[in-house]
């Protein structure tokens, strides 16, 4: 028996797991849509593509699953590009499947024809386009195992309407052979050895891990670690979640908006264990003077990370995860040796008096007459709020901006999976559909978006798309009626120069909400804040909270673009 194209891929897609479509049909996928009713798939029709690949991501990121998105071609394809290089940039596994023209029509400038496979070249793990139908399945579990393996990321699978539309017997491959893509998953035991042998005889070690331990499911042995030997642990934003937030060895994120103890421990450490991060710009701002006094350990399943920006002493190519159980297996034999966590105790006090003596705060009132929202709402109070309300027990997504940073350092991620955040690109738009994603993963789950004013117009459309589907996400704006980030530099650096960042004209957030068929608040007073709140985090149905906060506030502590980590400006 013969099946079309569309059979085939929508058979392939429910071999490998896919419980949910993300996408937007148009005319060069229409015959995989005419099919999808006759699989057991869940397919949510979105507002606008970018909002299908941030679901998906966000779906990928809060389940471990690879995410999937489907849309059409031109447009259709472009417009998933900022996605693609959203997870790209930040390693998530994601299948994007992308309709084309006809393969007689390819390179005829023919109607909605754009060089998608080209265009995102660079900013996929792999691509395909697909001239043959009789590769369509083996292309597909290839895309699936190369999205999941190794390094994660994404993969797009470019599908000419004629091969959608043809017909051959489904053969589904039952193992990928990819003669030139075998990562490395066991760490060398050498360098295991060498790394373990550093960290034991260190007297300042510091653990610096990345959104890699949370992608291998590497935090049980990340804590066995640190806790048995008494090892202070500093996260990157990707990484917020790996490590318990309420832990006493945790000192929160390091880097610009890094706590004064996380980046002070980065320049007083002598052995620093990097684990699945990558030491972007953002964190180790002057490579110069980054970690003066550290010899370096860098674990990461992607070896052209591992010297890329700094140098490093013992690199350990591997699974973070297989890397930490290597660590973990010497360590548990040489605990007799010498108590570990005695010797680690005067480090791990010093880190904890630079908590005390600069804790992340916030000044509760301006002190300014001429202020206008002085002793007005904080956002950090906000965050704060959610946490207390929530106990941590959420999956909480965030836009771009400082909305993203006070998520960051305002609530306590307890647990891996539940801070869903563009990292590497920084995406505008991001945070409302990607908390869409995790919904769907976890329906009995709270999902809350904290947002900006600027950033949830970029992708408020997918509203609807909530709504439609019963997905009770809360989105809480702090709204602040500026493009905020950008207007705390304009007042840093550029001699408070608020050119293009006042956003006075805004929406009503509440009829906006209401007008989609969701609930809408409006918090002005502090003491409304909580019980607010808590009212709309209970209704079972998708929310807009729009909260007033102080419009002049700035994310502290920042160290400037190109200065040393130790030149914070604080509070």
């Amino acid at each position: 028996m013969e099946h079309t194209g569309a059979e085939i891929l929508l058979e392939c897609l429910k071999r490998e797991g896919v419980d949910v479509v993300f996408g937007f049909p148009g005319g060069a996928v229409i015959d995989i849509y005419d099919a999808i009713p006759r699989f057991p798939l869940r397919h949510v029709l979105v507002r606008h593509e970018q909002g299908a690949v941030h679901a998906a991501d966000g779906y990928a990121r809060a389940s471990g699953k690879v995410g999937v998105a489907l849309v059409t071609s031109g447009p259709g394809a472009t417009n998933t590009v900022t996605g693609i290089a959203n997870a790209y940039c930040d390693s998530i596994p994601m299948v994007v499947i992308t309709g084309q023209v006809p393969t007689p029509l390819i390179g005829n400038d023919a109607f909605q024809e754009v060089d998608i496979v080209g265009i995102t070249r660079p900013c996929t793990k792999h691509n395909y386009l697909v001239k043959d139908i009789d590769q369509l399945a083996t292309v597909i579990r290839e895309a699936f195992y190369l999205a999941r393996s190794g390094r994660p990321g994404p993969v797009l699978i470019d599908l000419p309407k004629d091969v959608v539309q043809a017909k051959t017997k489904f053969v589904y491959p039952k193992t990928v052979k990819m003669r030139s893509y075998n990562p490395t998953i066991k760490p060398n035991k050498l360098q295991v050895k060498k790394a373990v042998d550093m960290f034991l005889a260190a007297e300042r070690p510091l653990f610096y891990v990345g959104g890699g331990v949370i992608s291998s499911d590497g935090s049980e042995e990340l804590a066995w670690l640190a806790r048995n030997l008494n090892i202070p642990v500093t996260a990157t934003l990707m990484g917020l979640g790996a490590f318990p937030g309420d832990d006493p060895l945790f000192l929160g994120m390091l880097g610009m908006h890094g706590t004064y103890a996380a980046n002070m421990a980065i320049n007083n450490c002598d052995v620093m264990i990097a684990v699945g991060a990558r030491f972007d710009d953002r964190v180790t701002g002057k490579l110069a003077t980054f970690a003066p006094e550290a010899k370096i350990v860098h674990v990461d399943i992607d070896p052209t990370s591992i010297r890329k920006n700094v140098r490093v002493d013992v690199p350990v190519v591997a699974d973070c995860r297989e890397a930490l159980k290597g660590f973990k297996e010497l360590v548990r034999e040489r605990l007799g040796e010498k108590d570990y966590k005695k010797a680690n105790e005067p480090w791990v006090v010093r880190v904890q008096e630079w908590m005390k003596t600069h804790p992340l705060t916030y000044r509760t009132d301006t002190g300014c007459e001429n202020e206008p929202d002085a002793g007005k709402i904080k956002p950090q109070y906000v965050v704060e709020t959610i946490y207390e309300i929530t106990r941590g027990d959420a999956i909480i997504a965030t836009e771009v901006g400082q909305n993203q940073m006070w998520a960051a350092q305002f609530y306590k991620y307890n647990k891996p999976r539940t801070l869903l955040t563009s990292g590497g690109l920084g995406t505008m738009g991001y945070g409302f559909p990607a908390a869409i994603g995790a919904q769907l993963a976890f329906p009995d789950k709270l999902v809350v978006d904290i947002a900006g004013d600027g950033s949830i117009q970029m992708n408020i459309q997918e509203l609807i798309t909530a709504v439609c589907n019963n997905l009770p996400v809360k989105i809480v704006i702090l709204n602040n009626n500026y493009l905020g980030m950008v207007r705390q530099w304009q007042e840093l650096f550029y001699a408070k120069n608020y050119c293009a960042t006042c956003m006075d004209a805004q929406p009503d957030f509440v009829a906006l909400a209401k007008a989609y068929g969701a609930e809408g608040f409006r918090i002005t007073e502090p003491e409304d804040v909580k019980p607010v709140l808590e009212e709309a985090f209970k209704l079972p149905k998708a929310v807009i909270v729009d909260v007033r906060v102080t419009k002049e506030e700035n994310v502290y502590p920042m160290v400037p673009a190109g200065a040393s980590l130790t030149e914070m400006l604080l509070v």
